[in-house]
């Protein structure tokens, strides 16, 4: 019987200060080392990976190959996918931990975004084509930020093992949503740079100063393949 234990496989993390950290499962596994190069390009904090269900090929790359300071072994449940996160990110070894999602172009140094971070809440950068098209406040789940082990990262997990609705974001909106208190007092706002997504360009914003660009959905998969084979 497989352990329902999340184990933290010590590799290389030289502190337990802080890390960044990243996951997948087989079906965006192929995301990961395109994923890496670009981090490894301009970052030194160390980079943990959260196994949410990889290829046996991609597992012994991982552990053999990478990069990565630390490996994360999560209780395989009904979920699955980006479902994991909140969980994955209430196992890092780290004070601080910055979760990217594989799906991200890192253009930069990220280790400034730990500035922005403030006990007892989930540091996020405001969804703004989600915001404008729904009429809402929401927040983009793409990068995460978080000092120790907020009690909403807690319930953020809890709810997306027993009611997975859509996506993780999907879960963590629909919490917070309930009193408009609530995200003033669990989530801080992450400037914008630092999660670029696809739809602000498409909605004609961008910027030069960004360091992390979101490429998200089907049409974000079409980029990155392009990239990955073009160079």
């Amino acid at each position: 019987m497989q352990s329902t234990a999340i184990m933290v496989a010590m590799k290389s993390l030289p502190s337990n200060e802080r890390c960044f950290i990243t996951g997948c499962d087989e079906k965006t596994e192929w995301q990961l080392k395109w994923f890496l190069e670009n981090y490894l390009k301009h970052n030194k904090t160390p980079i943990v990976f959260a196994d949410f269900g990889v290829s046996e090929e991609m597992r012994s790359w991982i552990w053999q190959v990478s990069a990565f300071a630390d490996i994360i072994e999560i209780p395989k449940q009904r979920v699955g996918g980006w479902f994991y996160k909140p969980t994955a990110m209430l196992a890092s070894p780290c004070v601080e931990t910055c979760w990217i999602d594989t799906d991200i172009e890192v253009l930069g140094d990220m280790s400034g975004i730990f500035k922005y971070v403030e006990d007892n809440k989930i540091g996020m950068v405001e969804d703004k084509p989600w915001s404008k098209r729904r009429g809402e406040k929401w927040h983009n789940s793409g990068v995460i930020a978080i000092r120790g082990k907020p009690a909403m990262l807690h319930k953020w997990a809890n709810e997306c093992r027993g009611k997975p609705n859509v996506g993780d974001q999907e879960v963590l909106h629909s919490i917070v949503n309930l009193n408009p208190l609530m995200r003033l007092t669990h989530i801080s706002d992450i400037p914008n740079i630092y999660n670029w997504l696809r739809i602000q360009i498409i909605d004609g914003e961008d910027s030069p100063k960004k360091l992390a660009m979101h490429w998200t959905g089907q049409k974000g998969n079409d980029v990155i393949r392009k990239k990955m084979y073009n160079g």
